[in-house]
């Protein structure tokens, strides 16, 4: 090598670390060479929710593109869990509807306590979240007509049936006869909530009656399950619709796998709480997937009108 090339050589050559002036500590992780001499003290982290993984497929995307395409994964179509106020954007035209009965709230009314009382559990959701409870109910249209939707928020204690859903459940029927409108359920949910003990279980009898007289006064009922829908909820309202319809892949049942095995004392099909399994067993009329919901919705509407 001559010895030009061995100088050029030299000069393109970036050092491990550059010296401070005093020839003794050395400053490489500020890479000076590279002008990159910000603060640390200024540096910014990514924002939290930016982005996000598909828990199916570890698809990363942008939150954003994420809700552009209805919570739906692009690569592999897994339906994300969502919450009433994305549900209600979905269905009501232009994002419009009329809250209804915001102003019934849960109570402790037993004083129940496990690990903390019951009242706390609810105070601290009342703190961090706008739910009011485990179900929001919304009066407004779906492609021009006019339709009652109610939908579990699986954030409040899981989406438990209690007595506020089930009155909730009651009054949202007395509108939709009042109204002459259709009425929506849209159920995510872990079952009956404990923390109310009998009181919850009633809301079974109590939500089931109530439909007897939205069924007598010829209005339909659309059952909509999604991922999970589970316990008290599947054993009542949940797949007592005119139409039961869902949501790919959800999960749908009673109670849980272990469970079942132990009572049956038999193996179980792959995937038989999947709505894929129910379809295919009579359980369900059809599956939808959110970005064609609308639609399918306001579809049956018109033919039930007619």
């Amino acid at each position: 090598m001559s010895q030009a090339e061995s100088t050029e050589n030299k000069k393109n050559t970036i050092p491990l670390y550059t010296p401070k002036p005093d020839g003794n500590t050395p400053l490489w992780y500020q890479r000076p060479r590279k002008n990159i001499v910000t603060p640390t003290s200024e540096k910014r982290d990514t924002p939290q929710g930016l982005w996000d993984k598909c828990p199916q497929c570890n698809l990363i995307k942008l939150t954003k593109d994420l809700e552009a395409n209805y919570f739906i994964c692009p690569k592999c179509q897994h339906h994300y869990r969502i919450g009433s106020h994305d549900y209600f954007n979905i269905l009501f035209d232009n994002k419009q509807y009329e809250p209804l009965f915001d102003n019934i709230f849960s109570k402790d009314f037993l004083g129940f306590t496990d690990l903390k009382s019951y009242q706390q559990r609810l105070d601290d959701i009342y703190t961090h979240t706008d739910l009011k409870d485990s179900m929001r109910v919304g009066y407004g249209k779906v492609l021009g007509e006019e339709i009652v939707i109610a939908c579990m928020d699986f954030d409040f204690i899981g989406g438990s049936l209690g007595s506020v859903m089930g009155e909730k459940f009651a009054r949202a029927v007395d509108v939709c006869i009042s109204k002459r409108v259709p009425y929506m359920i849209i159920c995510k949910s872990g079952g009956a909530r404990m923390m109310e003990s009998a009181f919850s279980l009633m809301q079974l009898a109590k939500t089931s009656s109530k439909l007897v007289q939205l069924s007598e006064a010829k209005l339909p009922y659309i059952s909509l399950l999604t991922d999970p829908s589970f316990g008290g909820i599947s054993a009542s309202f949940g797949m007592l619709g005119d139409i039961n319809i869902a949501e790919p892949d959800a999960l749908i049942g009673f109670a849980g796998p272990r469970v079942i095995k132990e009572t049956i004392k038999r193996e179980l099909p792959e995937g038989f709480q999947r709505s894929e399994f129910l379809l295919e067993h009579g359980f369900l009329d059809f599956i939808v997937s959110r970005d064609k919901l609308q639609a399918k919705i306001h579809q049956m509407m018109v033919l039930f009108k007619n």
